[in-house]
């Protein structure tokens, strides 16, 4: 048997031992017994990117060969994912896991902060930095003060660190059956802690990253949506297990009392794809602020997925397409209009939305596969279908019908048979849906819109076609400021009578096709005027000397928005919004 000798230390007060005693076989034993040791450790600890799982892999695998107790204690820093302070503040350890053999538990529970007796082996091994090996006694034990009655014989504690910083302590304890450690249990110890140091640094790290990309997400997605009389909606936006993606959505009014919905997915996750994602979510805002058809849209988004790619690549000067892309991204935009009860959507490489209807009945909505952003292959085209009052549109990335062991046929009929149903809310639909197809938290970003639409009644719809005559304005002065006056809008009836001159004038002068004045009464009044013109109007200042170039800058200042927009048949719409009493525009 090995011989044991007790020294005093000044730093360490431990025990050293030595193996004089030991026969070559015994010493053979043993270092098998470490390097097997080692091996699993290598396989079993680190095998998630989290930092209690970690320190509870590392005191697992220490058990029960090397040791019959064993606890884990990180500093607060280190557990929350944050960087370490600037100096040695000497902040206290809490108890992040704890193994033992015995059925009596663990005598500190997960979380709580330690106190280490200052004379003991945990304080002496963070004071020296190395691993300190001492019997177990309530001089050295006062972290754990029932220690007694699990009968424990020695105990090694040794310091965790990592890139010169110090993130805990581990504590190895041996009861007396096993017999105490010995002192070449010190390095063996020591490895253990390193490698595990390494695993929790890196976890740490990875839970920094994961909690800044989870805030830049959160902070990039819409923090409400907006109220539109169009649609009612409802959205769930859950990040990944292993990190956030770019998984977005969103809900943007346009003029004409429509709204746009859309979804898109950045693939990745972290910092760059949340920052990726942002950069999409703005630019679909501002060409829908053009009021442009899903289908340029998309080409518009296209081309600057490309210019994004040419810059990661290092290569701005490169030709236009030039390679595969760099940033993978897809893209679902839909536009419903409550006037007409028509919708009109476009995807690039993005699943298609599910539709159902007012009957409870569920499809898929056949929009034209187009290529994911950045690729630059072919146009996009567009799909238009009517869709009755009360039908609901869900939007949905592939995350919540793909899955590493499903094929995605099978998730997206697992989809619709979730979705059938009649007078369920949005936020009823949302729930229900993640709760059937992901109980458990998903392996990929899964964000979630879901819009009831609604329709327009048609006596809050006017229309008149106008005659190409200057004199046929006055006379649909007088119609307009009837019509406001039925609708109980007659405080804006001067303002709307001057929005009305200027655009039908002003479409008159300009076109030879037809001109037709619409007025839609929404959250906001609203003054279109269509005519066959694919000429937009230019708003400027006009010069004292001048007779003319006022109308749009007096529209401008009248009307709370304005714009223009462009139809299929080459001819443009000219529309402003007025606040209504107690209303906001759009």
């Amino acid at each position: 048997m090995a011989g044991t000798t007790a020294r005093a230390d000044d730093d360490t007060h431990g025990i050293t031992t030595s193996n004089t005693g030991a026969t070559h076989a015994q010493l053979a034993v043993a270092a098998r017994n470490r390097l097997a040791l080692l091996w699993e450790a290598g396989v079993r600890i680190g095998t998630t990117l989290d930092v209690a799982q970690t320190a509870e892999e590392l005191a697992e695998v220490a058990l029960p060969e090397f040791a019959q107790y064993a606890t884990v204690d990180l500093a607060e820093w280190v557990r929350a994912g944050q960087e370490p302070p600037p100096a040695e503040t000497g902040e206290p350890l809490h108890r992040a896991a704890t193994r033992t053999i015995r059925a009596g538990g663990p005598l500190l529970p997960l979380g709580a902060e330690v106190a280490f007796a200052k004379e003991g082996a945990q304080a002496r091994a963070l004071r020296v930095g190395r691993a300190v090996l001492d019997e177990c006694s309530e001089r050295v034990t006062g972290a754990e003060p029932g220690l007694a009655a699990y009968r424990m014989a020695s105990v090694i504690a040794v310091p965790l660190r990592a890139r010169g910083t110090v993130l805990g302590v581990a504590s190895f304890y041996r009861s007396r059956d096993a017999g105490p450690f010995r002192a070449d249990d010190l390095r063996l110890a020591e490895e253990l802690a390193q490698r595990a140091s390494v695993c929790l640094d890196n976890a740490r790290r990875f839970t920094r990253e994961h909690s800044l990309a989870l805030t830049l997400q959160r902070s990039l997605l819409p923090h409400a949506l907006p109220a539109l009389p169009a649609v009612e909606v409802a959205h769930r936006y859950l990040p990944a297990q292993e990190g956030v993606g770019g998984d977005w959505f969103d809900v943007i009014p346009l003029s004409g009392a429509r709204v746009a919905l859309v979804v898109g997915d950045v693939v990745g996750h972290g910092l760059h794809a949340a920052a990726t994602m942002g950069r999409l979510r703005t630019a679909v805002r501002n060409f829908a602020a053009l009021d442009l058809p899903p289908e340029e849209l998309l080409g518009h988004l296209d081309a600057l997925v490309d210019t994004m790619d040419r810059e990661l690549d290092g290569d701005p000067d490169a030709g236009l397409h030039s390679g595969i892309g760099i940033i993978g991204a897809t893209c679902l935009y839909v536009i419903y209009d409550p006037v007409s009860g028509s919708c009109t959507m476009a995807g690039a490489g993005h699943p298609a939305p599910a539709l159902i209807l007012p009957d409870g009945t569920v499809r898929f909505a056949e929009v034209p596969s187009g290529p994911p952003l950045g690729l630059g292959s072919t146009p996009f085209e567009a799909i238009e279908l009517p869709l009755p009052e009360g039908s609901r549109i869900v939007l949905y990335t592939d995350g919540l019908i793909e899955d590493r062991g499903q094929d995605i046929d099978i998730g997206m009929a697992r989809l619709g048979a979730s979705l059938v149903g009649r007078d369920r809310s949005p936020e009823e639909l949302c729930a229900s849906v993640l709760s059937r197809l992901l109980p458990q938290r998903p392996r990929d970003d899964v964000a979630v819109l879901v819009a009831q639409t609604r329709g327009l009644d048609d006596d809050r719809v006017a229309r008149w076609s106008v005659p190409l005559e200057p004199s046929a304005v006055a006379g649909l002065r007088a119609e307009v400021s009837a019509r406001l006056t039925g609708w109980g809008l007659h405080s804006l009836a001067t303002t709307a009578e001057q929005l009305v001159s200027e655009l039908v004038t002003n479409a008159i002068r300009h076109t030879d096709g037809p001109v037709e004045l619409r007025l839609l009464r929404d959250r906001s009044l609203i003054c279109e005027v269509a005519d066959g013109s694919g000429v937009s109007p230019r708003l400027r200042r006009a010069r004292s000397e001048d007779e003319s170039g006022r109308g749009l800058f007096l529209v401008a200042q009248l009307a709370s928005r304005w714009g223009t927009r462009f139809t299929d048949d080459g001819g443009k719409v000219i529309w402003a919004e007025l606040t209504t009493p107690g209303g906001a525009a759009g």
